[in-house]
């Protein structure tokens, strides 16, 4: 804050207080002493006000109220660029800083126990019941919303319970993902093929890859649809269709694998228009610890449940 800012703050502050503090004590000295039938001379409505002074309980709540705002003016910052005489606020008193001051009480209570879990490998970490814990209350509040709940994903967010992985699924893949974060585009091909070649390539994926069935009124030929798919789509799904992690695409002979649906009309959809996704990136907003926790956490979850009973009970 500038020193004209600070100083006209200042000057604006005290000077509401002198001038209440004068209001509240110059009324005091013509007033009535004890209580009176004289009025003020006025009505309104036929009701008449009393010349009598005000409560003393009034009074003296008014004198407490100036003298708690100076005390708390003194104590805490208010008057510009005053910092208070209170240790703790040499930066000033802001949300901000009150937020990192519970931050710092917290990295210091929690820190060693998630440096120790920072050091182990994220297959280990998920074998750990308090590790598991941990995460899950770090997913609940951060991965949750898109996610959902139990990490069975939604509309255009993935399930993080199954074996269907976009970028990858091995623990320091799945780390990176939440890390670094991740952008998936899938281009649109309707102004390429055409709108009978988009239906086409539909028709290709549903019963060529995914082995289903067409909607009995489709008018798609999937073998014009598997032409097609060599030319325009192979070079990110690969000649079988079972996707590219390194490039985030998915592996369309598993419809679990359709976040935005598996129907032949939202197959086209897809096609037609493409898609776009972001995974936002997670280090700068919850550090390598507690990532690594979420990473073991997210990996734990699409385990065989066989296995992470037998490690639990092992343990």
């Amino acid at each position: 804050m500038t020193t004209f800012w600070s100083t006209y703050i200042s000057v604006l502050t005290i000077g509401s207080l002198i001038g209440l503090t004068w209001l509240l004590l110059g009324t005091r000295k013509g007033e009535t002493k004890g209580t009176t039938d004289q009025t003020m001379g006025h009505s309104f409505d036929g009701i008449e006000e009393y010349d009598n002074p005000l409560p003393k309980w009034w009074f003296w709540l008014f004198v407490a109220t100036l003298v708690f705002s100076v005390g708390y003016l003194i104590l805490y910052p208010g008057l510009g660029n005053w910092k208070g005489i209170l240790p703790g606020y040499e930066d000033g008193w802001t949300q901000t800083n009150e937020w990192q001051k519970e931050m710092n009480k917290a990295d210091a209570k929690f820190g060693p126990i998630f440096a120790k879990f920072a050091a182990m490998p994220v297959e280990e970490v998920a074998k750990d019941p308090q590790a598991l814990k941990m995460g899950g209350r770090l997913f609940a509040s951060n991965c949750a919303v898109c996610h959902g709940s139990d990490a069975k994903g939604a509309y255009g967010f993935p399930n993080l319970t199954d074996k269907d992985w976009r970028w990858g699924g091995d623990p320091e893949t799945i780390k990176a993902t939440i890390m670094s974060g991740r952008h998936g585009v899938m281009p649109a091909w309707a102004e390429v093929i055409g709108e009978q070649g988009v239906a086409d390539v539909a028709a290709f994926v549903l019963t060529n890859l995914d082995g289903r069935s067409l909607p009995k009124e489709a008018k798609a030929d999937a073998a014009n649809g598997e032409k097609l798919f060599a030319t325009n789509c192979v070079a990110c799904h690969g000649p079988q269709g079972k996707g590219t992690p390194a490039m985030g695409a998915p592996d369309l002979t598993h419809p679990t694998a359709f976040i935005y649906g598996s129907s032949f009309a939202q197959l086209q959809q897809t096609i037609r228009y493409g898609r776009q996704g972001q995974m936002p990136a997670q280090e700068a907003i919850q550090g390598n610890d507690k990532v690594h926790l979420l990473a073991a956490y997210v990996y734990s979850l699409s385990q065989d449940q066989a296995t992470q009973g037998e490690t639990l009970s092992a343990k």
